[in-house]
């Protein structure tokens, strides 16, 4: 059994729209069924009909969680405490800007956990505190409460904050290690950015640190660990690929012959690892300063 209160914006209307609102997993035709039945209360009430609801109304559901509630994907939580939560992200979604973004979906997570607690996603703070592309996976760190995004915003902006990423490129680069320096141009029109080894108007200045962790000579892959010293939109993808070396199953700035040979269908490219380095004061996220968190490759 569930139990919800009816809410101001709802006043006034049907029940049938304030139960598929706010329970994703529940069809209509289960609806009618349970209405059938007189397995749904309004305000301990039994009711078998669509009728009108208003604030503060009491609202209990006699079905089973699994038949009110949409299958949610199961996210790789890597680390979680009352200020942050670290999540490994899957690729193909992406962390903000629809109902299926990381965000929106843990939230939902969250909320049909403690729907017993009457707690809403409306109620429920999380916030990310950097992003990465859809189709690039793992580590993305968030925020449980408006203190700590504050503090963490200011960290990432003052370089407090690092990320390494790994990513499995085509070619083998002649210099084990190598710091980039590069300017890089964004067409928001056409969500692509564009490379220049020399200053230009409108272009900014990129920094990318890589080191070659291992080669492959017979496929002509490497695997690089990187370093955004700067940290741009598509800034690795498309700086690898300026120097030669594109990430495999990378379709915007990658070799698409390449990509299909190998397989891949979506950029080789991980955050891999977020490290804690406050130099300045860290409030309530003191504890951690120095202290490292990876995801096991």
């Amino acid at each position: 059994m569930k139990e919800i209160i009816v809410k101001s914006k709802y006043d006034g209307k049907k029940l049938n729209s304030f139960l598929l609102d706010n329970f994703d997993g529940l069809s209509m035709n289960l609806l009618y069924k349970t209405l059938r039945k007189k397995d749904i209360r309004v305000n301990n009430v039994k009711v078998n009909q669509n009728i009108i609801i208003h604030t503060g109304d009491n609202i209990k559901v006699y079905i089973p969680d699994d038949q009110l509630f949409a299958k949610l994907p199961a996210f790789d939580i890597l680390y979680e405490d009352n200020n942050i939560m670290i999540i490994n992200k899957p690729t193909g979604i992406e962390v903000v800007g629809s109902n299926d973004s990381l965000t929106n979906l843990i939230l939902k997570q969250k909320s049909s956990l403690n729907s017993n607690q009457q707690i809403s996603k409306e109620n429920i703070f999380l916030a990310p505190c950097h992003r990465l592309d859809r189709n690039t996976s793992g580590l993305v760190l968030f925020a449980k409460n408006e203190t700590s995004l504050s503090i963490l915003l200011e960290k990432f902006k003052n370089r407090e904050i690092e990320k390494i990423y790994r990513a499995r490129i085509y070619g083998i680069p002649p210099k084990k290690e190598q710091l980039l320096t590069a300017y890089l141009f964004k067409d928001n029109k056409k969500s692509v950015v564009y490379i220049s080894d020399s200053p230009k108007k409108g272009y900014v200045k990129i920094l990318t640190y890589y080191k070659l962790i291992e080669s492959n000579i017979k496929e002509n892959t490497s695997l690089l660990e990187i370093n955004l010293l700067t940290g741009k939109t598509h800034q690795i993808r498309a700086h690898l690929a300026h120097i030669g070396y594109p990430i495999l199953g990378d379709g915007k700035y990658g070799n698409n012959q390449i990509n299909k040979k190998f397989g891949y269908k979506f950029q080789q490219l991980k955050s891999y690892s977020i490290t804690f380095k406050f130099t300045t004061e860290s409030g309530c996220l003191e504890y951690l300063n120095n202290h490292t968190f990876k995801f096991e490759i």
